[in-house]
C-alpha cells in the first residue's frame, strides 16, 4: 500500500473493478481515466476518485461523418519527384500513399487549388500545361523540358484518423470501424461539435474531467501504401489545410497561400526548416481560429461544472501551448506524454492553466507488456530522466495510460511504480511553487524562440534519431540543471537585443536548420548585436554548426567569438598549426571518462593560438574555449545526453559567464549526483541519478564542503545552514 495518496491518475477498463481498487491503494491514485480503446463501466465511475473521460472532438463520430463526407478534413500532399524523358510526362500522384487514409479531393477545382512544379527550375508549371485523369489518379503534363523533374501538390480528403489508425494496427483491432475525421470549419461539422458536446455532458454526469484528445487538427502523420508511417512531424500543420481555411486566410491576411507554402518542396515545413513568413502567418491564423473554437467547448464544459483538460498530442495543432492565443482557451489543465526531462519541462512550464500532468512511460500496450519483456527497465529510465526535470519545475500530477489489465500481470513493475508515485508526491510537497536556486541564466537561440520552448530538435515526439541525439542532449541536460532556461528567437534579438538578465546564449544545430539559423545569420544587425554583447562580457556556446552560413570568407559567422571555424575545402592551402589540446581546464575538470560528442562535427579548426583547445581528435577540434573582449565563446562538436556531458555543459556555462567562483554552491563533485536548492524553504536535495551507490563531496549554499554516500536512486533532503553572526 502506498504511504501517501493523490496526484496520480490510473488507467482502468470495464471488468477490472477489484484490481483497480487494489491498484488505487498501492499507487495512491485519486483519479481514474479511460484510454483509446477502453471504457470505464459505471461501477468504476462510482469509486471514490476523480473521473477523467477521453473526448474526441473531430473523430469517433462516424454516424455524423458518414452523412457528411463532403466535410472530412483535408491536407496537402506532394507526389514523388518524376523525371520527364520527353515533352510529356504522367505522374501517378497517389503512388506511395495509403488509400485507406487519404483519397484525392476532386470536389474543389484542382486548377485552382493544386500546383504542378518544375523542381529543376523550381518554378510553377502553367495550369494549361497539365490535365488530370481522375479515373487513374494521374496528372499528365505537356510541353515541358525533358530531363527536368516534376511534382504534383494536391489536396486529399482524410478518411481515417491517423492516431486511431496507428492504435488500430498496433493492437490488431481487426474489423473495428475506422474513425473518419471531419473539419470544424465546415458548417454542419461546426454545429455538430457544439450540439454533441452539450448532449454528451448531460449524459455523462459522473465525468469530472473532460480530457480533450485534443481538439480539431492532427499533427502531420501520413502512412505509405504498406500501412506504415511515411511522414510524421509532431509539429506539422499540413493536415489542417482546407479550401475553407485557404479562403479565410486570404481574406484575413491579404494574400493567398500557394500549395508550395504548405508542401515546402516535400519537407512540409518541418520544425527543422527556417520558417517562412507565410508559414508563420498560417500558424498564427490557425492558432487564433482553434483558440476561438476551443474556448466555446471549454466554456460549455465549465457551465456543466466540469474541468477541461487538453492532451498535448494527437489533434493538438493550433493549440501552441506557448503561443499568444493559448491562454484565451481557458483550459484547466494540460496533460502530455513524458519521454524524458525535456518533454517533462515542455509540459510543466506551460502557462495559462491551473495544473499540468505528465503521462509517464511505458504505455500499457502489448508491444511493451508482453511475455519475456520487463517493462520495469523502461519505467526506471523514464522516471530517472524525468525526475531531474521535476526537481526544477514539477508537473502537478503524474499518470499512466493503456490497459491496466496488462500492467497488472507484471508484479515487479507494479512494485516499482508504487515507489515512484510516493517519491513524486514527496518531491512535489516539498518544492511546488518554490523557485529553485539557479546559478545563471542561459537562453537557447533559434528561429522559433519561446513559441517552441523545450521543443527543439524533435521529430516524432521524443523518439531517437541519429541526426538529432547530439543536439537533443542539450535540452535533456538543461532540463535538470540548476540554471534558468529561456528561449529566444533571432527576431527577438534583432528587435530587443539580448535580455539584461541572460548570462549565456546557446546556439546549436546543423547548418541551414531553424535551430542553427541558416540565412538568419546573413542579417548584419543580428550578428553585430551578438558580437557586441559577447565582447562586453556575455557568454556564447555553439554546438555543431552554430551561426553557420558561408559568407564573407567565414562559415561560422561568429567564428571570431568561438575561435574556430569549419573547413569547407576552400582554405586547404592555408596551414592550420593549432591542434594541441590542454591537459587541464576548468570546463573538463572532474570528468574522468572519454568525452562523447555523439555524431560530432568534421573539419573544425582553431583560428589562432588564443583558442584553448580542450579536445582534438582525428584532425579536428571537438571542444574549445576562446576569450572575446570581456566575454567568452565555447565550441562543442555535439552533446548527446549522459551525465558526463550534463556536467560538461554545466561547467561550460559557468566558464562562459565568468562565474567560475560561483560553481561550488549547491554542487556535487560526483557527476552522477545533482544538488537542487530551494532557498524559500531553507532546504536542498541531493539526488543520485544512478542505480548504484555514489560517494561524493557536496557543497552547500555557503560553499561549505562535506562528503556523503547516497544509496541507489536516493533523494536526500538537507537543511540549509545560516551563517553565524
Amino acid at each position: 500500500m502506498s504511504n501517501t495518496k493523490g496526484r496520480v491518475t490510473l488507467p482502468s477498463e470495464t471488468g477490472f473493478l477489484e484490481e483497480t481498487k487494489e491498484m488505487m491503494e498501492r499507487w495512491g491514485a485519486d483519479a481514474i481515466r479511460d484510454s483509446d480503446g477502453t471504457k470505464l463501466s459505471e461501477d468504476l465511475k462510482n469509486l471514490d476518485a476523480k473521473i477523467y473521460t477521453t473526448y474526441f472532438v473531430s473523430r469517433g463520430h462516424n454516424d455524423f461523418s458518414r452523412n457528411h463526407m463532403e466535410e472530412t478534413q483535408s491536407l496537402y500532399l506532394m507526389s514523388r519527384h518524376t523525371m520527364a524523358v520527353e515533352s510529356t510526362v504522367s505522374i501517378p500522384f497517389m503512388e506511395g500513399y495509403f488509400r485507406q487514409q487519404v483519397t484525392p479531393d476532386y470536389d474543389h477545382d484542382p486548377k485552382i487549388y493544386w500546383e504542378v512544379m518544375d523542381r529543376t527550375l523550381d518554378t510553377v508549371v502553367p495550369v494549361e500545361n497539365w490535365e488530370i485523369l481522375p479515373e487513374r489518379d494521374e496528372v499528365v503534363i505537356k510541353d515541358i523540358a525533358p530531363y527536368h523533374e516534376y511534382t504534383v501538390s494536391f489536396l486529399v480528403k482524410a478518411i481515417w484518423d491517423p492516431t486511431q489508425m496507428y492504435n488500430h494496427i498496433t493492437n490488431n483491432w481487426g474489423d473495428k470501424e475506422h474513425d473518419i475525421p471531419f473539419d470544424v470549419r465546415k458548417k454542419h461539422s461546426n454545429e455538430y461539435i457544439h450540439s454533441y458536446m452539450s448532449q454528451w455532458l448531460k449524459e455523462n454526469p459522473r465525468t469530472d474531467v473532460v480530457r480533450f484528445t485534443t481538439f480539431f487538427y492532427h499533427f502531420t502523420l501520413v502512412f505509405n501504401d504498406l500501412g506504415k508511417e511515411k511522414f510524421v512531424d509532431w509539429f506539422g500543420y499540413s493536415a489542417s489545410v482546407s479550401v475553407d481555411a485557404l479562403e479565410a486566410f486570404a481574406k484575413e491576411k491579404g494574400y493567398r497561400l500557394r500549395p508550395e507554402h504548405i508542401v515546402d518542396k516535400g519537407y512540409y515545413n518541418t520544425a527543422f526548416r527556417v520558417p517562412t513568413k507565410e508559414y508563420l502567418d498560417f500558424i498564427d491564423f490557425q492558432s487564433a481560429y482553434v483558440a476561438e473554437q476551443a474556448k466555446k467547448l471549454v466554456d460549455e464544459v465549465h457551465r456543466h461544472g466540469k474541468e477541461a483538460m487538453m492532451f498535448l498530442g494527437d489533434n493538438w495543432i493550433g493549440t501552441e501551448p506557448y503561443g499568444k492565443y493559448f491562454p484565451k482557451i481557458g483550459l484547466d489543465a494540460v496533460v502530455g506524454s513524458v519521454g524524458g526531462g525535456a518533454t517533462l519541462r515542455m509540459i510543466s512550464e506551460i502557462p495559462g492553466v491551473q495544473y499540468t500532468e505528465g503521462r509517464f512511460l511505458p504505455y500499457f500496450f502489448p508491444d511493451t507488456f508482453r511475455e519475456g519483456n520487463d517493462p520495469t527497465i523502461e519505467a526506471k529510465e523514464n522516471w530517472r530522466m524525468a525526475r531531474r526535470a521535476i526537481m526544477r519545475k514539477p508537473v502537478d500530477r503524474i499518470g499512466y495510460g493503456g490497459y491496466l489489465s496488462l500492467a497488472y500481470q507484471f508484479p515487479k513493475f507494479v512494485d516499482y511504480i508504487e515507489k515512484v508515485t510516493d517519491e513524486f508526491r514527496e518531491i512535489y510537497d516539498n518544492i511546488k511553487g518554490r523557485k529553485p536556486y539557479t546559478g545563471l541564466k542561459v537562453a537557447v537561440l533559434n528561429s522559433w524562440g519561446s513559441l517552441r520552448s523545450w521543443q527543439t530538435h524533435m521529430v516524432a515526439h521524443a523518439l531517437w534519431y541519429k541526426q538529432i541525439y547530439s543536439y537533443l542532449g542539450i535540452l535533456e541536460a538543461l532540463s535538470g540543471d540548476s540554471v534558468e532556461v529561456a528561449f529566444l528567437s533571432f527576431e527577438d534579438v534583432k528587435t530587443n537585443g539580448v535580455p539584461q538578465d541572460v548570462d549565456v546564449l546557446l546556439n546549436a544545430g546543423d547548418a541551414g536548420t531553424a535551430f542553427s539559423g541558416g540565412e538568419e545569420w546573413l542579417d548584419e544587425k543580428l550578428v553585430t548585436i551578438i558580437r557586441r554583447w559577447v565582447y562586453e562580457g556575455g557568454g556564447f556556446i555553439g554546438v555543431g554548426e552554430p551561426s553557420a552560413v558561408h559568407h564573407g570568407g567565414r562559415y561560422f559567422q561568429l567564428a571570431e567569438i568561438l575561435g574556430v571555424d569549419k573547413e569547407l575545402g576552400f582554405s586547404l592551402s592555408t596551414d592550420k598549426y593549432f591542434h594541441t589540446a590542454k591537459e587541464k581546464h576548468f570546463i573538463t575538470e572532474g570528468i574522468e571518462s572519454t568525452l562523447d560528442f555523439g555524431e560530432g562535427m568534421k573539419n573544425i579548426y582553431a583560428l589562432g593560438k588564443d583558442t584553448e583547445i580542450l579536445s582534438y581528435h582525428d584532425g579536428q577540434v571537438e571542444l574549445s574555449a576562446h576569450d572575446f573582449g570581456k566575454g567568452r565563446g565555447i565550441y562543442i562538436a555535439g552533446l548527446p545526453f549522459n551525465f558526463e556531458n550534463a556536467r560538461l555543459l554545466h561547467r561550460s556555462m559557468f566558464y562562459a559567464a565568468h562565474k567560475e567562483e560561483e560553481l561550488h554552491k549547491l554542487f556535487a563533485e560526483n557527476i552522477y549526483v545533482e544538488v537542487h536548492g530551494y532557498p524559500e524553504i531553507g532546504r536542498y536535495a541531493l539526488v543520485n541519478n544512478t542505480d548504484s551507490e555514489q560517494e561524493t563531496a557536496v557543497y552547500d549554499e555557503q560553499g561549505r564542503k562535506t562528503v556523503t554516500v547516497l544509496a541507489p536512486q536516493e533523494i536526500r533532503w538537507m537543511e540549509m545552514e545560516k551563517n553565524e553572526e
